[in-house]
């Protein structure tokens, strides 16, 4: 390996551990100062700005140091009527933050590159405090610079990160400047191919946080695993010594303790949950909970129950369910954008409601904080993942490295929501040697940081079109809590009838779970039974599907593909797909389509058969 790609892992690998480190949990309901709005951005398709950034960002001997860490860099202004810059923010056109560039602008809809954002912010910050710049998400390499000095870098297009510019800021006129860059490469989680569209930009939204010196990091409130009738878990505070107090308070259910850090800044605790009234999705019921440390304080909205597998059952609170379920993408279809606000989330959620689901699978990426927060309220369950998918490089450093940090960032951003049931690691990958490790890996990586829940996958499977015999021989099988696969018989494979001459041999001794199944159809395009792109054709296969899927004694849920038409750059069938792929059940204009019904009639057969009483 050549010395420049070693430096790009090591660039990489530290940008991950700069952000990580230092990341901000439950930034949902910490106070802020939002950062959202219109921000001015420069088009860079052949990465002038980074690669010449003196002319971007040219160096101020004057405001830096011979012992400095880091140069201290200004943004370039016209002074003088001969000063040569070859771009202007103060000029450039603006962009909508949060929000992709692909929807905003037409010329951007298949940008891939770079792109430089611009705004500025006020800020007076308390003596001895610290601030934080948070952002929800950016799609995918990000370089971040306050006041002309770089704050720091991250890679992921899904998850959260932070960076302390606390030696940045001043109380007037600060600089912000963002480069984002959303290639696709190699030793990227998703690398090359996907199939949804690659949005670019800042989509969430950015925010100012301020904390005191010693400040709460992090933190774990769930029932016990062993012993659900109590709550265990820790809080872990940032710059602290030993013996810290801290407080947990839940109001409601006549809990208020005090507990005492260890050297590391860390105090576990288990109290008694006998007053706790569980959470079902019928009865979603959510604890507001506070945790103080010296003057922080942080709220939260927690609800408890316990999830687990008995032989074939799952258990909610030990009750036997059946996951009611369907996948979804984040993106509003309505507005051919990537999903970020609360109405988005209300809408998609909504949605599957109607469809009386209990449990959506949010593919194949960390979504939206919006998303878990509302689930809890609305009493859906979730399947959140990681985009280890289809070809990722799994012998890479680089790949594995940003696959932990995102997983490790999903995990402790939604392990205190009641919602999430299943943290999903990969999605149909292809059974090579390196895989196995890599997702062994990643599955302790997830039980090291919260063991109170399920790990799963969308495994290979074996479809044998002699025999009509379908097995999962994938060796990962045997680690996961939740059998899972995505399927396509009468679709990819054969015709909806094929369905009726299917075997599935499958272990007896886990809970099967179909991760995806579904047939592509146009809204309002109409004819028979076996004509492609149908409704009719969707319906047809909808109903063999479920009738194939009844027999199977160990099923117990399924999240069919898809819940409304997404934007897919591989999709592109003249009048029928045009950029759109079409197996939702809800077009693109929030119309359902009749397959729709189908599947809802089947949920609510499924709701009465697995009804049970809520007696806590």
């Amino acid at each position: 390996m050549n010395k420049v790609a070693l430096l790009f892992i090591a660039i990489s690998i530290f940008g991950q551990v700069l952000a990580q480190n230092g990341l901000l949990h439950n930034a949902y309901n910490r106070p802020s100062a939002s950062l959202n709005g219109n921000w001015k951005f420069v088009v860079d398709p052949y990465e002038t700005g980074y690669r010449n950034h003196r002319n971007w960002a040219p160096f101020d001997q004057a405001k830096s140091t011979k012992n400095s860490a880091k140069p201290y860099y200004t943004d370039k202004v016209i002074k003088e009527r001969w000063d040569r810059v070859e771009y202007n923010f103060n000029n450039s056109d603006e962009i909508k933050v949060p929000g992709d560039w692909n929807s905003q602008d037409r010329m951007l809809l298949y940008y891939e590159g770079s792109i430089w954002y611009r705004t500025t912010f006020d800020y007076d910050l308390k003596d001895k405090n610290r601030l934080f710049l948070y952002f929800g998400a950016a799609n995918y390499q990000t370089d971040v610079y306050v006041n002309g000095q770089k704050a720091g870098q991250h890679s992921g297009g899904f998850d959260p990160f932070n960076f302390d510019i606390t030696a940045f800021v001043k109380p007037k006129n600060n600089s912000l400047v963002v480069r984002v860059d959303n290639r696709r490469e190699k030793d990227r989680v998703p690398n090359y191919t996907t199939d949804w569209w690659n949005y670019g930009g800042i989509t969430r939204g950015v925010k100012l946080m301020e904390v005191p010196p010693v400040y709460i990091q992090d933190y774990f409130i769930q029932l016990d695993k062993n012993s659900p009738g109590q709550i265990k878990g820790y809080v872990q505070l940032r710059n602290a010594t030993s013996k810290r107090k801290v407080n947990i308070a839940i109001p409601e259910a006549g809990i208020n303790e005090t507990i005492t850090t260890d050297d590391n800044g860390r105090a576990s605790f288990i109290f008694s949950a006998k007053k706790i009234k569980k959470w079902y999705p019928e009865r979603p019921k959510l604890y507001n909970v506070t945790v103080s440390a010296g003057t922080d304080l942080l709220h939260d909205q927690i609800g408890f129950r316990t999830i687990e597998t008995k032989g074939a059952d799952i258990l909610l609170n030990g009750k036997s369910i059946f996951l009611r379920g369907i996948s979804l993408h984040e993106e509003n279809p309505k507005s051919m954008s990537r999903a970020h606000s609360m109405d988005d989330a209300q809408m998609l959620m909504g949605w599957a409601k109607e469809l009386n689901c209990n449990f959506i699978r949010l593919a194949h990426y960390p979504h939206n904080e919006n998303m878990p927060r509302l689930a809890d309220e609305m009493g859906l369950l979730l399947w959140e993942e990681i985009p280890v998918y289809w070809g990722i490089d799994y012998e890479n450093p680089a790949a594995f490295n940003q696959a932990k940090s995102q997983l490790e960032t999903l995990v402790h951003r939604d392990k205190n929501r009641a919602s999430v049931i299943v943290w999903s690691v990969a999605n149909e990958t292809p059974d090579v040697p390196s895989r196995l490790a890599f997702l062994r890996q990643l599955k302790d990586i997830a039980t090291g940081i919260d063991n109170t829940r399920f790990v799963s996958a969308a495994l290979e499977r074996d479809e044998k079109d002699i025999q009509n015999v379908v097995k999962i021989p994938d060796p990962f099988a045997g680690d996961v809590d939740m059998l899972s696969c995505n399927e396509y018989i009468g679709w990819y494979s054969g015709l909806p009838d094929k369905c009726d001459k299917v075997t599935w041999q499958l272990p007896s001794d886990k809970p099967f779970f179909v991760s995806e199944f579904g047939g592509g159809a146009l809204y309002n395009h109409h004819g028979d039974s076996l004509t492609r792109w149908t409704e009719e054709y969707q319906a047809y296969l909808y109903r063999e599907q479920i009738k194939m899927l009844k027999k199977i004694p160990t099923l117990r849920g399924m999240t069919p593909w898809i819940l409304a038409d997404f934007r897919s750059p591989r999709r592109n069938l003249p009048i029928i797909q045009d950029g759109w792929n079409r197996k939702g059940l809800i077009s693109d204009n929030g119309f359902k389509k009749q397959a729709f019904y189908i599947l809802k009639a089947f949920y609510d057969e499924m709701e009465k058969r697995y009804s049970y009483k809520i007696n806590d």
